[in-house]
């Protein structure tokens, strides 16, 4: 798979492959499992929703704060209660270890036109820092983006 660069303003590119990017996605449940804390901060949370890569989102269930479940979207009869999805290139530089100004943050990418926010927001909004560390866990864990 061919590399991309994005440009976040004030910054260096950013190389990564949407592959890369999908993989990264794809161990944040290993990587919840080894955070006990940020496990704990939402134990009060049960919700299915989707999220991930837009070229790409994963239906995801969680309870008491756990994955328990991470299952590729389309999935046939599936419902969720709200969805955050953002292009590959907006999660590279989500994931960088000092992210720019405008990708540093969830709702900022949102607000850029690069992620897509719907569905019921109250659990999102009700356990957002939960969910601003439960995707930027590849940051804290050397995602490089490069292949």
């Amino acid at each position: 798979m061919e590399s991309e660069r994005v440009h976040q303003g004030g910054g260096p590119p950013v190389s990564f492959t949407p592959g890369a990017v999908i993989t990264a996605f794809e161990a944040i449940p290993d990587l919840l499992a080894r955070d006990a804390a940020l496990t704990a901060r939402g134990r009060w949370l049960d919700v299915d929703c989707l999220l991930g890569p837009s070229t790409q989102p994963f239906h995801v269930a969680i309870r008491a704060g756990q994955i328990v479940d991470m299952t590729p979207a389309p999935a046939l009869m599936r419902s969720w209660r709200f969805s955050y999805r953002a292009t590959p290139a907006a999660f590279a530089a989500y994931w960088q270890q000092m992210p720019p100004a405008g990708w540093h943050d969830l709702l900022a990418i949102n607000k850029r036109g690069h992620a897509t926010l719907e569905g019921d927001l109250h659990p999102f909004m009700t356990h957002l820092q939960y969910f601003k560390d439960l995707l930027a866990l590849p940051r804290q864990n050397g995602f490089g983006g490069a292949p």
